[in-house]
């Protein structure tokens, strides 16, 4: 029998909220671990990280963001018009078979 442990997903919100917690320096590294349940070599990797790339999110600045909401937005609109027309041909029909 192993006694592995088994690796827990983290979404990339948990990642950023516990970087951020070690960067503020507020806890010691076995605190924080402690508390959200990880390892402190995956608590520096993930701070290492954030630090590193932290600059990527004021290289495009908000216009990024506003970039995939258009094109969600875009998409949802494409959607509506497509079952626009769905409806109304349905209707159509089933205004002509009564």
């Amino acid at each position: 029998m192993s006694n592995k442990m088994k690796k827990k997903p983290h979404t990339a919100a948990f990642k950023f909220k516990v970087a951020i917690a070690a960067i503020k320096g507020d806890k010691t590294t076995a605190e924080l671990c402690q508390e959200y349940g990880i390892v402190s070599s995956q608590l520096f990797k993930w701070k290492k990280n954030l630090l590193e790339r932290g600059e990527a999110v004021f290289e495009h600045g908000s216009s990024a963001a506003q970039g995939g909401e258009t094109a969600q937005i875009d998409k949802l609109h494409a959607t509506i018009g497509r079952l626009k027309v769905e409806n109304d041909f349905l209707a159509k029909f089933a205004g002509r078979s009564q």
